[in-house]
């Protein structure tokens, strides 16, 4: 392993790596620390209308199936600022529930009401994702997440039409 000067590195609690006293810090090689892996993905959607919650849990979990991690965390992370990700029950009756709600807290009309509006006529959207948060992260355990009943991921548009993506980032052993 390469690193760059100045080395910093920090080490696992009794990693041997930094056992050597007045000795430089270096990489750590010891079994439990190469064990970790580290994978990485984005999910490109294109969403045909404006608004709408597109279930991503299976595209995450084959990420997960693809890592071949059993034991670690996942981002999954909304890569547009009116775009989102969370976690919540895939029943119809509650993304419509959502859709009103958000449109209740930021209404999409009458677009001169924001002063982000200018050459732009999403400043609705970018609430809607502060809103609804930027990103999940999710234990896994045995090579599966944890999820409460019901929880499942879902990707949130509010300015579509056009490529967006999202990044799946997953650590653990």
């Amino acid at each position: 392993m390469i690193f760059p000067d100045p080395l910093v590195v920090t080490l696992r609690a009794g990693c041997l790596a930094g056992s050597k006293k007045n000795s430089k810090p270096v990489a750590c090689l010891c079994s439990c620390c190469l064990r970790m892996k580290s994978y990485r993905k984005e999910l490109w959607f294109e969403i045909p209308r404006r608004r709408a919650f597109l279930n991503i849990t299976p595209e995450v979990e084959a990420c997960l199936r693809e890592s071949g991690v059993r034991e670690g965390l996942c981002l999954v992370n909304a890569m547009h600022i009116s775009a989102s990700v969370f976690i919540n029950d895939d029943e119809s009756g509650l993304h419509r529930d959502f859709e009103k709600w958000l449109e209740k807290l930021a209404p999409e009309h009458p677009h001169a009401q924001y002063a982000h509006n200018g050459a732009e006529d999403n400043a609705d959207a970018h609430l809607k994702r502060t809103i609804m948060g930027r990103e999940v992260v999710l234990a896994v355990t045995e090579g599966r997440f944890d999820f409460g009943p019901w929880e499942q991921i879902f990707y949130g548009e509010f300015d579509g039409l056009r490529k967006k993506r999202v990044l799946v980032k997953i650590l653990g052993e």
